[in-house]
């Protein structure tokens, strides 16, 4: 006796022995049979017509920030500063200082590129805020302004060691320091405060704003990718989550990690990535990778490069060498643990790949780690077929595929004068690397539960557009006036499916039994209105499933 038998659909399996059929049927939350409709007459049950509609597996979102965006509920990331220009923004918050007396910290959020190309120093903020604590977060969040209180609540001198020179810094002009930080070195000024207040019941709270989305958008797995410099407030709520699938409260699965920022901590990270794996092992929740930050982002200029910036001549740096990750590999490889590597720039990807080679080198066939680089807004032309010759995965965020990451401006009138019109005219090249045969998974990479850039459709529209127009649901000052180049990089419906679906979870490990509609598998299916294959490519951002299904039970 079946669950459930569906007939009559238009199921696209994502499976490569199967791409098509037209019938399942559901058996103790598993897949029972997929096939044509002339194998039901081997189950019994209710039959369900669904008239043509489309099927696919559940969607698995294979970079997430979960833990990250809980912070980012609670976290006081201060007041917006809607200004231009740095006197202007000076008053701004001098004004707000004056009329809100007694905080402490102060805490304000601008975009780096309302300053115009000036710089803000502790010296600017000690003037407008000279015996309390202010800090600034730049509007790509990986960067922040401090005064000098900040800086002394902190322990932090002229002698403080930056961790990574031209990655993970505090400015420094003359020897002495700016008040400008960066990177992981940034964000213990932001969530320090959340260490001892963030209760369980928020937690929960937070989670289950992100699990109602979830089964909206069919998002049936996800990778969390862990939470930069705060592993403890990270364990926190891995603890709470872990609690809730105990429960049966957790109808998403969770891969999750810990998070490395720090280079001289390779090894305890490692030993922590093992706890992890004993700790965190429930039914949805399992965690078996070290996630590194290997670098930073464009924007900022710490994202790492083989030919310098344009407009600087830095190229920036990351955490490890070649050789050092290798040696990083060889011990995750022997803990039977996986990598997952923020990769920005073209040499961030480029030494992922030298130590991928390296360690295969001196494990040959015992070599069994699975490598993620993640972003890839920048690849040099010599790496692109090394992904699929050495077994690394790309994984990419294609809600960024139209170049605006929240610029505020054209793309096409930023980039160039970065990193040169010949690599601002050939960014996120995930087509290319695709059709060498890598592994190619998506992701929503975001850190803020607004769930507008969370929506896998949102990102299989510009994945296939390559820009953002007025039929495009998006984040609002988001569009562009033209595709980003160059078009041949545009990725088809299928390849944004098999990439949300059977890539990712190849990506998680579970594609024994998830990613696919697969007799066995777990009955992760969503059931749509119309035809995915067919629907237009601009405006797509506004499917969504009808019916939601997570191992055989229907969740929205």
């Amino acid at each position: 006796m079946a669950d459930i038998i569906i007939k009559n659909a238009k199921i696209f399996t994502s499976d490569t022995d199967q791409p098509f059929a037209s019938a399942l049927v559901v058996k103790d939350g598993k897949f029972a049979y997929v096939g044509d409709e002339a194998g039901l007459a081997d189950f019994e049950g209710e039959v369900v017509d669904l008239g043509g509609k489309f099927v696919m597996p559940g969607i698995i979102d294979s970079h997430v920030h979960v833990t990250t965006s809980v912070a980012f509920v609670y976290a006081d990331l201060g007041e917006w500063v809607p200004v231009e220009g740095k006197q202007e923004a000076l008053g701004f918050m001098a004004d707000y200082i004056g009329a809100n007396p007694g905080l402490d910290p102060y805490r304000f959020m601008l975009p780096r590129a309302a300053l115009h190309g000036e710089e803000l120093t502790k010296e600017d903020l000690d003037a407008i805020c000279p015996d309390t604590a202010l800090v600034i977060l730049e509007g790509e969040a990986h960067s922040v302004w401090v005064n000098s209180k900040m800086l002394e609540e902190h322990g932090i001198t002229d002698d403080t060691p930056d961790l990574v020179p031209g990655l993970a810094y505090f400015a420094r002009k003359d020897g002495h320091l700016t008040g400008n930080a960066f990177e992981s070195t940034s964000w213990p000024f932001l969530f320090d405060q959340l260490r001892a207040s963030l209760t369980g019941e928020q937690i929960e709270a937070a989670v289950a704003d992100w699990i109602d989305f979830s089964k909206k958008a069919g998002v049936s797995a996800v990778f969390d990718a862990g939470f930069p410099a705060h592993n403890d407030i990270h364990e926190k709520i891995y603890a709470q989550l872990r609690e809730m699938d105990r429960q049966g409260r957790l109808p998403v699965y969770i891969d999750g990690c810990y998070m490395l920022t720090d280079p001289r901590m390779a090894k305890e990270a490692i030993e922590e990535t093992k706890r992890f794996n004993r700790e965190f092992t429930t039914d949805n929740l399992k965690v078996h990778t070290l996630k590194i930050l290997m670098d930073g982002t464009l924007k900022i200029e710490t994202a790492a490069m083989v030919t310098p910036y344009t407009d600087t001549g830095a190229v920036g740096a990351t955490a490890f060498s070649a050789e050092e990750l290798a040696e990083i590999l060889k011990d995750l490889n022997e803990a039977g643990l996986d990598l997952h590597v923020h990769c920005v720039g073209e040499r961030s990807s480029r030494v992922v790949l030298d130590g991928v080679e390296l360690a295969r080198k001196e494990l040959g066939d015992d070599f069994r780690v699975k490598v993620t680089c993640c972003h890839l807004w920048i690849q040099d032309d010599a790496d692109l077929p090394r992904f699929a010759e050495l077994g690394v995965i790309a994984n990419y965020t294609p809600a960024w595929h139209n170049g605006n990451m929240g610029l505020g401006c054209e793309p096409s009138d930023f980039w160039p004068d970065i990193i040169g019109e010949e690599r601002a005219g050939k960014m996120f090249r995930s087509k290319t690397v695709w059709d060498t045969g890598a592994l190619v998974s998506w992701s929503s990479d975001d850190v803020d539960f607004n769930f507008i850039t969370w929506s896998p459709y949102y990102n299989m529209e510009v994945g296939m557009t390559r820009w953002i127009n007025e039929k495009t649901l998006a984040p609002e000052g988001q569009t562009c006036k033209k595709p980003l180049d160059p078009p041949t990089e545009k990725m088809g419906i299928e390849e944004m499916i098999l990439g949300y679906t059977i890539n990712g979870a190849k990506q998680l490990g579970i594609d024994g039994a998830k990613g696919s509609i697969a007799a066995g598998k777990d009955a992760d299916f969503l059931v749509f209105d119309r035809d995915l294959l067919t629907a237009e490519h601009e405006g797509f951002s506004h499917n969504e499933p009808s019916e939601v299904y997570f191992e055989g039970v229907k969740v929205n």
